[in-house]
């Protein structure tokens, strides 16, 4: 845990109790603060009080005693209208931060020499992969590498701050809205393409919060700007015009003059001017597809800044196992593959998937995003058949009709069971049923994790006893 200190003896009120709200009021009781946490949710406040915390309904205490609001990243900030608690801090003049905003002040209180390297990540999808895989590939190296933010660990219960560490930070859009002090020695934006616009005010707003990782950067600093798509293309150019950080350029589609690239799967350094080759991403069986390589040449370049050589990367590139709900292979039934890719919560990430295999039945639904799947359209003759569930059955089964056939399931476990029927029976050779939803979950399920766990566990239990030990 890395004790929150700048409010000791002072009363700070922090709301919502998830995993970062719940990481926040222990790192500030830890440091000495007096803890007013809540969560409008009974269940939530349950799980917070069974993991040793205190409640204290703030809606009924007086704000002007507050010297901070944490406020969790989940809770609107802004947009679509902020929470009332947001208003009632503002209206009383509560300053309001986030976990990783009291996370960046705790880095700027140490001495210059005594802070560790902050690596944070974001971008619309692939930030999960490339935070473990950069995280990966340092302590290969046998560095300290400390992985967390919006991935598995909240910032605050990482270790302790440590001058010889390397924190290796995931950050949501949600949780840049929150920050103005965090540095990044090293700041990556991979991508950038329309999701969560209701929280931003649209696309405007949702670059802005994904630009402010770049805000406290230095002359020393380095920017690392994936170039495959037209928006940071143009945040790429206009950093290295302006400054002060270096910038590298990271592709997967083009081979850049300056920058890291990988054509055609093969990875090339570029970034003193002549085009050196490093290696073959074939050869990473972790990182399939266009979209892994650009993880990979974006991790490439983080590591190369933290100063790691080219083959020793290349090693922690070949080694990397890959996350789950990430294109995770569940298992094979009969001749089915069974591929689990619930992080898909967007029609840009689904295809990602789409791209990587050919005869597939695909499952898809769950709460639609605004741009639904006509983003999809190229990829629908690589589908034979489409599983559909949740809210999107309907809209989605109109945007497919007359060009891909489909089946409403209503519940995942339905489509699991249908898919692999007309799967097994097709006669086609290595057929590939595909959860890759394109939808946020939150109609059936409590998060896309949750809907993942759930399709394997459906899977695992139509496997023989021989084949489930194995999975």
């Amino acid at each position: 845990m890395i004790p929150i200190t700048e409010y000791a003896g002072r009363d700070v009120a922090v709301f919502g109790l998830g995993r970062t709200g719940l990481s926040a009021a222990k790192a500030l009781k830890a440091g000495g603060a007096r803890v007013h946490a809540w969560d409008d949710d009974e269940d939530t406040r349950r799980q917070a009080e069974a993991a040793g915390m205190t409640l204290s309904d703030i809606n009924k205490r007086d704000w002007q005693t507050f010297a901070a609001l944490v406020l969790s990243p989940g809770i609107p900030y802004k947009f679509p209208q902020p929470h009332r608690i947001v208003r009632m801090a503002e209206m009383t003049g509560v300053p309001i931060v986030g976990d990783m905003e009291l996370f960046a002040r705790a880095v700027q209180a140490l001495p210059e020499r005594g802070r560790p390297k902050i690596v944070g990540i974001t971008g619309t999808n692939g930030k999960s992969t490339t935070t473990s895989l950069v995280g990966h590939i340092l302590k290969q190296a046998g560095r300290d590498a400390r992985i967390g933010g919006n991935i598995g660990t909240g910032v605050l219960d990482l270790a302790a701050l440590h001058a010889n560490a390397t924190y290796v930070l995931e950050l949501s859009s949600y949780q840049l809205d929150l920050v103005k002090s965090l540095h990044c020695d090293i700041a990556v934006l991979l991508n950038i393409s329309p999701d969560h616009l209701d929280r931003h005010g649209g696309m405007e707003g949702y670059q802005a919060a994904k630009m402010r990782i770049f805000q406290n950067q230095t002359e020393r600093d380095t920017a690392v700007v994936g170039f495959d798509d037209v928006i940071t293309q143009s945040i790429a150019i206009g950093l290295a015009a302006r400054g002060p950080a270096r910038v590298v350029q990271a592709s997967s589609s083009y081979a850049l003059g300056r920058g890291v690239s990988a054509v055609d799967g093969r990875l090339y350094d570029s970034t003193s001017g002549n085009a050196v080759f490093v290696g073959n991403l074939a050869d990473c069986a972790a990182l399939p597809g266009k979209h892994n390589h650009q993880n990979a040449v974006a991790a490439y370049a983080t590591c190369r800044a933290l100063g790691l050589d080219p083959q020793t990367i290349m090693e922690g590139l070949k080694s990397f196992t890959g996350l789950a709900h990430r294109m995770e292979r569940v298992g094979e039934i009969e001749g089915v593959r069974f591929i689990n890719d619930s992080k898909a919560t967007n029609a840009q990430a689904a295809e990602q998937a789409l791209k990587s295999y050919d005869n597939i039945y695909w499952i898809a639904g769950g709460v639609p995003k605004s741009d639904g799947i006509g983003p999809l359209t190229p990829y629908f003759p690589r589908i034979n058949k489409a599983y559909l569930f949740g809210e999107a059955e309907e809209p989605f089964a109109n945007a497919l009709k007359g060009r891909v056939a489909t089946q409403g399931c209503g519940t995942l476990e339905n489509a699991v069971q249908a898919a692999f029927r007309d799967a097994k029976n097709s006669g086609i050779d290595n057929p590939v049923i595909l959860l890759s939803p394109a939808c946020a979950s939150f109609d059936q399920f409590r998060d896309f994790e949750h809907r993942g766990d759930t399709f394997r566990s459906i899977v695992e239990a139509m496997m023989p006893t021989e084949l489930r030990e194995l999975a």
